[in-house]
């Protein structure tokens, strides 16, 4: 397993990470991501440490807290191997306590979160969506609390926009307050748009992306096809209204080359997925997720080999899409390009 440093801090985390999404199966969607129990947890525990995956993300919302608290039962004597990130900001309950980052929130979470994971410290702390009802002022000084009574190491966000991010980070700098070194974000194949902002923003500042949901929500696990029905099996079902929209004919075409490909390598569509992904700049960590030992094998196939310079080229042409304004000059216009060489290599362009 290969590590890399989390954004600019000393923190090492290793390519591939497991999203805990899949303990505890509380509600409709936790429940369709997968029931796994403390028993089944244990165990893919054991496949991962075995294959150098020791950064385990989960959040109080997966399962109403079942997630943390599976997740801590199966970490149980090994604590002090694993890095151990969890989120917190998305609504748990009715309540007007029970949403946002506010400083009461956030302390309140923190406990809760230890408590269940059964630890003394998290690892990487992250908000889990922005809140703009609490100035960024406060949060970041209650974050700042957080870290020097040792409660937390390091501290992240997720699904934050540009301006948020960059924000947040311009007056933790100013106070002197701890500044976010992750962003964990939604990025994949099919879901380039981390590309066009928030990337060119990691680099600058040094944040390092986690990558959620990388096979583009249950789309590129290799079982979705043109002209054939949602496998019966499929989590989409049940889970595709709370995810990201993909257009059919966008999923087909990189579906298209992903088979191409797997029959060129021998490796199977998500590990190419997977090893794309890998490649991208800022990238620390991509999260994968499984509900049994057969996925979670199969996704560990994604390191240890590299796809071709052609293959990529072949990957980012299917995947491409035309950026929104502001960005469609710079990727589209010579004279824009000048002035912002992209970050990743261009690639043919297609029809949006």
């Amino acid at each position: 397993m290969e590590y890399r440093r989390l954004g600019a801090s000393g923190l090492k985390v290793p390519a591939l990470s497991f999203g805990a999404g899949t303990f505890g199966g509380r509600g409709p969607l936790f429940g369709a991501w997968g029931t796994t129990d403390v028993r089944e947890a244990r165990r893919l525990v054991d496949i991962c440490l075995d294959a150098g995956i020791t950064m385990f993300d989960t959040a109080d919302v997966y399962s109403d807290g079942a997630s943390e608290e599976v997740l801590g039962r199966a970490l149980k004597g090994r604590r002090d191997q694993v890095i151990v990130s969890t989120k917190t900001g998305l609504p748990t309950g009715d309540g007007p306590a029970d949403a946002g980052t506010s400083r009461s929130r956030l302390i309140a979470a923190c406990e809760s979160a230890l408590r269940r994971l059964g630890t003394d410290h998290i690892d990487l702390f992250q908000l889990h969506a922005f809140d703009a009802g609490t100035p960024v002022e406060e949060v970041l000084s209650t974050l700042d609390d957080l870290v020097r009574a040792g409660k937390v190491r390091y501290v992240g966000v997720s699904n934050f926009s540009g301006w948020q991010t960059m924000k947040s980070l311009a007056l933790a700098e100013k106070h002197g307050h701890p500044r976010y070194v992750a962003h964990q974000v939604y990025y994949s194949l099919v879901g380039r748009d981390y590309e066009w902002e928030l990337m060119p923003l990691g680099l600058d500042q040094g944040l390092g992306a986690v990558v959620w949901s990388p096979l583009g929500w249950g789309r590129l696990t290799g079982r979705i096809r043109r002209g054939h029905p949602l496998p019966a099996g499929s989590r989409l079902h049940d889970t595709a209204d709370y995810g990201p929209p993909v257009e059919d004919e966008h999923l087909y075409r990189v579906v298209d080359a992903l088979d191409e490909i797997a029959e060129e390598t021998g490796r199977a569509v998500p590990q190419i997925a997977l090893n794309w992904l890998l490649r991208r700049p800022t990238v620390a960590s991509v999260l994968i997720g499984a509900r049994n030992e057969e996925q979670l094998r199969q996704n560990l196939g994604a390191v240890g080999w590299e796809l071709t310079t052609d293959q990529v080229a072949r990957l980012d042409a299917a995947s491409s899409r035309t950026a929104p304004y502001p960005h469609f000059p710079y990727q589209r216009q010579e004279g824009f390009a000048r002035l912002n060489p992209p970050l990743v290599a261009p690639a043919p362009a297609v029809a949006a």
